[in-house]
């Protein structure tokens, strides 16, 4: 029988026309624009902001205001079949508005605003579930992550020019939020001019890889001049030193060099959702203020009835949840114009409390990770006879060693832990257990200054 012959297919070329190729813009440029409106009439707000991306035609068309007026009814009918009150206003208003009076894009942006209003209102309730133990929204965490919420560090060097950095890490505790900024294009430390924190409130749309819109609230303007000046060596490992900016903000530089690892701020959770989206890009928001009522028949209004709530935790766990009710003052304890409130007694055995973690503070870059010991964070709230934050304070915290008087109870090595700022003072004893290898806090003391006490409760002590 005769082999067969093998047959070889053969592969001839693909012939493309230049003349098409070349014809392929020109050919979406030369549909009629009322064809090309008709076709992106089918989107959804996520596919229309996504296809504005693509080039300045798809941007000017995906801005035509009857497409955005279109999906804002759509989007608004739904909410207002689901009982919500607010729609009824909204939507009347809405019909009323000529499309062809309005700018390009005026809709689209009504649109996000109305959908941010909307999700506002839907989480506010939230806001209002007190904690009975830390007098602060119990769902602060959740409300922030529904409503979209981060944060951005812009960051000005002397030659004027500006970078903005998105948030690389955040780590959420019982009353307060981490945040992190680190990688290599942070300019030198000794360069930097002014730091600008913002609160950033995302429209939650499904478009990967796209910057979503959203709207900016100023939380912060540090002049780094100032701060360089005064700031506090406040730690080191091999790697990087840390310093104290200011309470709340600790920059870690490389040893032997000027060049930032990484920016800390640590936020407390008192009115932070306020702040992250109510205000302006270059105003923050400004709290208002509600003295409690005047009490002429007390003599020691403002002395007693305090409530204490203190977190110590790292940058990735909690070392220590406590409170403490009931404290006060006497006329005779005001000192130095103080006001002491004891939570924790050295002599009072029964009161010490052990930490269930190391005194130490975790870093880590893109590349490299490191920890400081003898730091943490602490975040405290004091609350008035009325359960109302009368004062409230996050910021990294450093420990160091002191000689104590020979103790009968304690006979390990003691340290103190002491924040200070223009509104009062912390000061915690600690002592280390080496048997248990542990630390036991033998004393807490808080010092709030007379002024504060006196503008908030209308005194004179």
């Amino acid at each position: 029988m005769a082999a067969r012959k093998a047959i070889t297919p053969t592969v001839r070329p693909v012939r493309t026309s230049k003349r098409a190729d070349k014809s392929s813009p020109a050919f979406m440029e030369r549909m009629p624009s009322e064809i090309l409106i008709k076709i992106l009439s089918y989107l959804d707000a996520s596919a229309l902001f996504s296809i504005s991306h693509i080039n300045k035609l798809f941007y000017q068309l995906a801005n035509d205001n009857s497409l955005w007026k279109k999906i804002h009814i759509a989007e608004f009918k739904k909410k207002k079949k689901s009982k919500h009150e607010c729609m009824d206003k909204v939507l009347p208003k809405m019909a009323t508005v000529e499309v062809r009076d309005q700018a390009v894009g005026y809709w689209k942006w009504l649109h996000f605003k109305t959908v941010a209003a909307y999700d506002m209102n839907k989480w506010k309730r939230h806001l209002g579930l007190i904690s009975r133990h830390t007098g602060l929204p119990s769902q602060t965490e959740r409300v922030l992550r529904n409503l979209h919420v981060t944060w951005e560090l812009t960051v000005s060097d002397k030659s004027g020019h500006e970078a903005t950095f998105e948030l690389r890490r955040s780590q959420f505790f019982e009353t307060s939020v981490t945040l992190c900024w680190s990688g290599g294009c942070l300019p030198d430390y000794q360069q930097i001019s002014t730091l600008q924190l913002h609160g950033v409130r995302r429209i939650a749309l499904n478009c990967p890889g796209l910057k979503k819109p959203g709207w900016r609230s100023l939380m912060a303007r540090l002049d780094m001049e100032t701060l360089t000046k005064n700031a506090q060596g406040f730690g080191q490992d091999r790697l990087v030193e840390l310093k104290l900016l200011q309470p709340g903000i600790i920059v870690g530089v490389w040893k032997d060099q000027r060049c930032i690892a990484f920016l800390m701020f640590t936020l407390h959770f008192h009115r932070l959702v306020e702040k992250s989206i109510q205000g302006s890009s270059d105003r923050p928001y400004v709290e208002s203020m509600v003295n409690p009522p005047f009490d002429d028949i007390d003599p020691e209004y403002g002395l007693h009835g305090y409530q204490l709530h203190i977190v110590l935790h790292d940058t990735a766990f909690e070392i220590m949840s406590e409170s403490f009710s009931q404290l006060f003052c006497r006329r005779t304890q005001i000192c130095d114009g103080l006001i002491q409130l004891t939570a924790i007694s050295r002599t009072s055995l029964s009161q010490h409390i052990p930490l269930s973690g190391s005194i130490i503070l975790p870093w880590k870059c893109e590349a490299l990770q490191g920890a400081v010991e003898n730091c943490c964070i602490m975040s405290l709230t004091l609350l008035d006879e009325s359960k109302k934050p009368f004062w409230c304070v996050s910021s990294p915290v450093s420990m160091k060693p002191v000689k104590m008087p020979t103790s009968y109870d304690y006979d390990g090595e003691h340290f103190l832990i002491h924040y200070q700022d223009s509104d009062g003072q912390v000061k915690m004893n600690l002592v280390w257990m080496k048997e248990q290898m542990q630390f036991l806090l033998i004393s807490l003391v808080v010092y709030v200054t007379t002024c504060k006490v006196n503008k908030h409760f209308s005194r004179d002590y």
